[in-house]
């Protein structure tokens, strides 16, 4: 079923769920089609895990660049200098622009979707769990502010990468250089 899965998120980072067709995954990849509905249950089965194991990967390739901040900061100094390029990053730049569709687009689907939004809810919470500990590793360094809960900092920086994402598609988006210098400033305001 992994390589069914595999073929179905190759197909959706590619272009809509409508094209995916089940026998043509089926044949793609060797896999009886009965097999395909036993295991996911239906074609909607199949997409939601596979927008599922998109969505995770997605987080877990972002959540390993915070990795380095708990594991080798030891000054505020140290701390501005990993976290201004990650946080400029994870929301700015044309490389990361089609990651961040595609995972609003996930999140918007799981919005119609309740067996989606169970599936991907656990790695949103986790995304969100692990960015309020790396906020209240900063907090009990006295490096950020202290009076913003640290779930609201995680959600904060959630925001900002759907924010940008919204502003991708503007007829008129701001420009990189600007978005830039607006978060850091924004980022310097939140530190203590």
């Amino acid at each position: 079923m992994q390589a069914v899965l595999e073929a179905v998120a190759e197909r959706l980072m590619a272009g809509d769920e409508m094209l995916i067709r089940i026998p043509e995954i089926c044949e793609a990849t060797g896999v009886n089609y009965g097999s395909v509905y036993h295991h996911f249950g239906s074609r909607e089965g199949v997409i939601d895990a596979a927008y599922d194991m998109i969505f995770t990967q997605l987080v877990d390739e972002d959540l390993r660049m915070f990795q380095q901040v708990n594991e080798t900061v030891q000054s505020l100094d140290e701390y501005i200098s990993v976290m201004q390029p990650i946080v400029a990053t994870l929301s700015s730049g044309p490389e990361r622009r089609g990651r961040r569709a595609l995972r609003m687009r996930i999140a918007a689907a799981a919005s119609t979707r309740p067996d989606l939004s169970v599936l991907i809810g656990t790695s949103q919470a986790r995304l969100t769990n692990d960015l309020a500990r790396l906020t209240e590793f900063a907090q009990e360094r006295q490096w950020l502010r202290d009076d913003v809960p640290a779930a609201f900092f995680a959600v904060l920086f959630q925001i900002l990468i759907f924010g940008r994402s919204l502003d991708d598609i503007s007829n008129n988006p701001i420009d990189e250089t600007v978005w830039g210098s607006s978060l850091n400033i924004l980022f310097m305001e939140l530190l203590k």
